[in-house]
C-alpha cells in the first residue's frame, strides 16, 4: 500500500475475525517498526508478546477500573482522565459504572496482544520540572507504537491502542514480571479486522496548524500553494 493511504486508513480496530496473526507476519511487523526514532536513539522500549488467553483475560479485567472512570466521566460531560480538571464523579458511581464491551473485548478476542513498556532509566524527560503531567517521555515509545499499527495495516491487519490498564500498572508489572523501572506505555490488540475503513474523519490542517504563533492565522492549502521558491510560504 502507498504510505499516505496507510496513514489515512489506519483506524482503531476493536472487532476481529478470529483469523490468527502468524508469527512470521508479527515478526515482520516488529522488525520494521523497530526503526522508529527514540530519544538519544536509546531504543528503551520492550515489547511483551501475549498470546495466552488467560493472561489476556487478566489484562482485560485490569482494564475495567480505568474504563469505568472513563465512561462515568464521559456520561456527565467531563473530559475523561483530564489532568487539568478533577473529576466530579463520586467514587461509588465510578465503581458501579458498566463498561461497554468495546473497551475490553479486543484484549480477549484479538489474535495477539502486545504490552509495550518504556525503560525509564534511559528517558530524557525534559519536562519533569514544569509542574504538569509529563508528556515528553512518550516521544521515546509512541513513534514505535504507531509504526506497529501502520505496519499491521500494511499487512492487512489492524489494532487497537489502549491505556486503560495503566492505572493498574503495579498489578500488570506483577502479572508480566515487568521491573519497576519500566512503565507500561500501551497495550495493543492485533488481529484481522472484520471491516475496512477507507476514509477517516479528522480535523483539517487549518484546524490544527497556525502561522508563527499559537494564536496565529490558520495554515491553509491556499498558503501552501502560494509558497516561495525556497519552499516557504507567505502568511
Amino acid at each position: 500500500m502507498d504510505l499516505y493511504d496507510v496513514m489515512r486508513t489506519t483506524f482503531a480496530v476493536r472487532e476481529f475475525t478470529g483469523e490468527p496473526v502468524p508469527d512470521r507476519v508479527l515478526y515482520r511487523i516488529l522488525d520494521n517498526a523497530r526503526f522508529a526514532p527514540s530519544g538519544g536513539n536509546r531504543q528503551a522500549v520492550r515489547i511483551i508478546v501475549v498470546r495466552d488467553q488467560q493472561t489476556r483475560d487478566h489484562l482485560a479485567e485490569l482494564s475495567v477500573p480505568g474504563a469505568q472512570r472513563y465512561v462515568a466521566q464521559l456520561g456527565i460531560g467531563e473530559a475523561p482522565w483530564n489532568p487539568l480538571r478533577p473529576s466530579g464523579v463520586p467514587a461509588a458511581d465510578v465503581d458501579t459504572t458498566k463498561v461497554p464491551d468495546t473497551f475490553i473485548a479486543p484484549l480477549r478476542r484479538a489474535s495477539v496482544v502486545l504490552v509495550v513498556c518504556l525503560d525509564l532509566r534511559y528517558v530524557a524527560a525534559t519536562d519533569q520540572n514544569l509542574g504538569r503531567v509529563g508528556v515528553v517521555s512518550g516521544a521515546s515509545v509512541y513513534p514505535l507504537v504507531w509504526n506497529i499499527l501502520l505496519a499491521a495495516r500494511g499487512e492487512g491487519y489492524g489494532g487497537n491502542l489502549t491505556t486503560m490498564v495503566v492505572p493498574q500498572e503495579p498489578r500488570v508489572q506483577k502479572l508480566l514480571a515487568i521491573p519497576d523501572f519500566c512503565a507500561v506505555a500501551a497495550v495493543l490488540a492485533l488481529g484481522k479486522p472484520t471491516r475496512r475503513i477507507t476514509k477517516l474523519r479528522r480535523k483539517t490542517v487549518g484546524e490544527i496548524a497556525t502561522w508563527e504563533r499559537f494564536d496565529g492565522p490558520a495554515y491553509t492549502l491556499a498558503d501552501a500553494l502560494r509558497g516561495n521558491p525556497d519552499g516557504s510560504a507567505n502568511p
